[in-house]
C-alpha cells in the first residue's frame, strides 16, 4: 500500500510530506512514476512529496496516515532505512 503523512517539514520555501511503500520499493517507484515525480525526489526509502501535490496523491490511490504510522508502517515492511545506514 502507498502510504503518505501531513506535509510539515519546511524546506526550499515549500512544506514538504513522504510518500512510502509498505510492500516494496517497486511500488513505490511506480506509484511516483505515475504520480509524475522526479526520481531525486526519492531518498533511499521514501519520496519527499511537496504540499500541493497531496490531493492528486490522494487521488492516485495514496493513504493519508499520521508520520507515527507511516514509520511504524515503513519499519514493519522491513523498508525503513535507519540513520546509522544513511551515514554510511
Amino acid at each position: 500500500m502507498i502510504l503518505l503523512d501531513p506535509p510539515l517539514w519546511p524546506n526550499h520555501g515549500r512544506i514538504w510530506g513522504h510518500l512510502v511503500s509498505d510492500a516494496s520499493l517497486e511500488e513505490l517507484h511506480a506509484f511516483a512514476a505515475r504520480a509524475g515525480m522526479p526520481e531525486r525526489a526519492f531518498d533511499r526509502d521514501h519520496y519527499d512529496y511537496p504540499a500541493d501535490m497531496r490531493d492528486a496523491l490522494v487521488a492516485l490511490g495514496a493513504v493519508e496516515v499520521s508520520t507515527r504510522e507511516l514509520i511504524r508502517r515503513l519499519r514493519g515492511s522491513g523498508l525503513r532505512v535507519t540513520a546509522a545506514q544513511r551515514r554510511s
